[in-house]
């Protein structure tokens, strides 16, 4: 029985982790924020599936929760972890409050760091398990604090995965572009300029996540526009990448 921790898991990419590795019949370590929406899943999944779901009410902005959260990840029953949390904020870097930018980083840097830290070392001892970490195509991109992010969430990833690949634990980026999810109404960000191609369902996301983790792969992304984007954004000259991330924020 395999038991996987999710963060940011009430909604959204987080969510649908949660119900698809539930129905596979995984245990879960649920992490969120919002109590009573963690306690609804978890009664949710544990009355559909009959697993044991935990919940764990932690901010990853506020290193003392974290700290609780890093200890679960260390403990040998985790098989794999999922590092999902996260959000984004709508505001120029020069001029914006910079405790956002620095919560920003606490959440999709600090917090993916810490938990993998934590988790790894039982994970190689017992040599099995892995590592999901849920970055963005907006990492291939110049975009502020969070691509920046999401673009070491990628190369991280890949230096683990590298650095570990003749063991049974492995770690996957996954690349997910738009997806119909609240994240971007929580940040205040205009969708309605996104055409419909290019958004992704969330449920398809995180299959395919999950078959490209079994498959042994690094980077996963999702959805064949974003492979193609992707596979543009690598091998473009940069001075054409920042030109399209300028155009891209309109």
């Amino acid at each position: 029985m395999v038991t996987a921790l999710i963060t940011g898991a009430t909604a959204g990419i987080g969510a649908s982790y949660a119900k698809q590795l539930a129905a596979s019949g995984s245990d879960l370590v649920l992490v969120a924020r919002d109590l009573t929406r963690l306690e609804n899943l978890a009664s949710e999944l544990k009355s559909t599936h009959g697993n044991k779901v935990e919940v764990l009410q932690a901010d990853l902005s506020d290193r003392a929760q974290l700290d609780k959260v890093c200890a679960r990840a260390a403990q040998s029953d985790i098989d794999l972890v999922v590092n999902n949390a996260g959000f984004g904020i709508k505001q120029p870097f020069v001029g914006g409050a910079i405790e956002a930018e620095q919560n920003l980083l606490d959440v999709l840097v600090i917090a993916v760091m810490r938990i993998t830290h934590a988790a790894m070392p039982g994970m190689l001892e017992r040599d099995r398990g892995g590592v999901i970490n849920v970055s963005s195509v907006a990492g291939w991109m110049s975009s502020g604090t969070y691509s920046s992010a999401k673009a070491w969430v990628t190369s991280f990833s890949e230096a683990l995965a590298t650095l570990h690949k003749k063991s049974n634990v492995h770690v996957m980026a996954v690349c997910p572009g738009y997806t119909r999810t609240e994240f971007h109404s929580r940040a205040q960000m205009d969708t309605e300029t996104i055409p419909n191609w290019m958004w992704l369902d969330v449920d398809a996301v995180v299959a395919k996540s999950l078959k490209d983790f079994k498959n042994g792969k690094v980077i996963s992304v999702p959805g064949l526009q974003y492979k193609l984007l992707s596979l543009i954004a690598q091998y473009l000259p940069r001075p054409i990448v920042r030109k399209l991330s300028v155009a891209s924020r309109g």
